[in-house]
């Protein structure tokens, strides 16, 4: 094909130095993608490789035109970047070119990049390619937006830490739960009460809870809580999305099944961006019990990692952890905390699918 000779990589990285306007990019980014499908009907990893890289640098040429479209004032430098100049032309000029306003912003987005994140993520897709899978925009599109859900996150943290009044953009709570027995003359010889203080359901819907109006919570629950706890979540102003189950090392108490897990439901408030795509932990965790309605240390860890820069509170808390507000009747003090790092030792769990 004619094309190939064309679209050496060589040449085709100096002509897209050369370009100045966002139709001649995209002329060498449609070539490039024309090779790209002659290489793979072909069987030719490398120089399919070759064709998706330049496709690549063309797109991020292509980000840096029509970022520039929307700076450039009108006059003579900008008649080089539109056909007639101006910012209010920008999307008429990506119109003209066959370009969509999602596929620029798209472009934008990676022109933007660190250029180490460009090179390190053309070079994982062209491995992909040269190994034969043709998964090359599937991983550059998953770390676009694993980028940007980090970058939605860190804007989050700043706005709620910025208020006037502390709110917290994690809410962590293992409330009291008030279960009742069969009959309290012959079935309190195993319940929460003779452990710690509980409170009755409709006192643990009265919370004002410091939750900022983007929020997510992790709300512990039992089996047999559970509509109580929806209920909650529901009174606190947050919507169910998912849950985790936490799978414990031995049998438990109940009187339809004997309970061996609990569930940490998940709900949120405003607007809370999920894990990206492939960053998502699985939803079993297997941990071992500690004492009485003590919950697994790496909840924390996970919570910390999905969201590292929101400020986070635990609620009814029973330990305190760096990075972490606390409130609740058993916080351990200062002089308890070595006794209660003796249990971080539990940290040592599994996750299974």
């Amino acid at each position: 094909m004619s094309e190939v000779k064309l679209l050496r990589y060589d040449a085709a990285c100096k002509a897209l130095a050369a370009v100045v306007r966002v139709d001649e990019a995209k002329t060498i980014k449609d070539k490039a993608e024309a090779i790209r499908a002659y290489a793979r009907q072909a069987k030719n990893p490398k120089l399919e490789a070759d064709a998706w890289e330049i496709r690549k640098r063309a797109e991020d040429k292509l980000g840096e035109l029509s970022a520039a479209l929307e700076k450039a004032p009108p006059g003579p430098t900008s008649k080089k970047l539109v056909p007639s100049g101006g910012k209010k032309l920008k999307a008429q000029a990506l119109q003209d070119a066959g370009i969509s306003t999602s596929a620029a912003q798209r472009y934008e987005r990676f022109n933007k990049l660190a250029p180490k994140e460009k090179e390190r993520r053309i070079a994982q897709g062209r491995a992909a390619i040269e190994a034969g899978r043709s998964a090359a925009d599937k991983i550059v599109h998953e770390n676009d937006k694993a980028a940007n859900r980090a970058a939605r996150e860190t804007e989050l943290a700043a706005k709620i830490v910025a208020m006037p009044d502390k709110r917290y953009g994690v809410i962590y709570a293992d409330p009291p739960w008030r279960f009742e027995p069969y009959s309290r003359d012959t079935g309190m010889d195993r319940a929460a009460d003779n452990h710690y203080q509980t409170m009755p359901l409709d006192n643990i819907k009265q919370l004002e809870i410091p939750a900022a109006d983007d929020c997510i919570l992790f709300l512990w629950a039992t089996s047999p809580m559970l509509p109580e706890a929806l209920d909650v979540m529901h009174a606190w102003g947050f919507v169910y999305k998912s849950h985790f189950v936490w799978v414990k090392d031995r049998l438990g108490t109940g009187y339809w099944t004997r309970n061996k897990h609990e569930l940490l439901l998940i709900g949120t408030r405003g607007d809370i961006p999920a894990p990206a795509p492939g960053h998502q932990y699985e939803s079993v965790i297997t941990a071992p019990v500690a004492r009485h309605s003590s919950k697994p240390f790496v909840m924390h860890e996970m919570i910390e990692e999905m969201f590292p820069n929101l400020p986070r509170i635990e609620l009814f808390a029973r330990d305190r952890f760096d990075g972490w507000d606390a409130w609740g009747n058993e916080v351990v003090s200062a002089t308890e905390e070595n006794d209660a790092n003796d249990n971080k030792e539990d940290r040592n769990v599994s996750v299974q699918g």
